[in-house]
């Protein structure tokens, strides 16, 4: 008649195949606006092109949440907007500076007993905590996940999973002391 509405699907939790299409034929029309958004972002062609496949990696275990309330576009610029001031934020994290120094200053040939030790402590240290601990740690600083994404895959709050990761720094902290 006179006008036309686009034809919006709801993918209510269907089978894994229904959302796999759903996601291919949103893959193919709007892949290149979301590579173009991560690009925008993050200033790299690399690292957009690798946010833009892991937005679409979350649109597919997301995609029981696609309401349709707007169009598959904005839902998806919405994750790729999320997800690239999330890695932004998270490439700033103070951490990451202490790490690279501590990196940039080790010698040449490091490794070896040292690296044996290091590992034990780790695991001592991992030892210590409860098991939701010990996966917001490991997400955390080894996955280089944010705070708000360790929060939503461990079912947690953010202050929850941030009061976890201080107490453990706290028990690295008292293990590492000097006698």
């Amino acid at each position: 008649m006179g006008t036309s509405q686009p034809v919006l699907r709801v993918i209510q939790g269907g089978p894994t195949e229904d959302r796999r299409a759903f996601l291919r034929e949103q893959y193919t029309k709007y892949g290149g606006s979301v590579l173009g958004r991560c690009r925008y972002l993050l200033k790299d062609a690399a690292k957009a092109e690798d946010a833009m496949h892991d937005v679409f990696a979350r649109a597919l275990t997301h995609a029981g949440d696609f309401r349709a309330e707007a169009s598959p576009l904005t839902w998806l610029m919405k994750i790729a907007t999320h997800h690239c001031l999330n890695q932004l934020r998270s490439e700033r994290a103070g951490w990451r500076g202490w790490f690279a120094r501590e990196e940039a200053a080790r010698p040449e040939g490091h490794g070896g007993q040292e690296s044996l030790e290091t590992r034990d402590l780790v695991r001592r240290l991992l030892s210590k905590v409860d098991l939701e601990t010990q996966a917001a740690v490991i997400h955390y600083h080894l996955d280089g996940m944010t705070l708000d994404e360790v929060a939503a895959t461990l079912g947690r709050s953010v202050p929850t999973v941030r009061k976890r990761l201080e107490r453990f720094a706290e028990l690295g902290g008292e293990e590492l002391k000097v006698p």
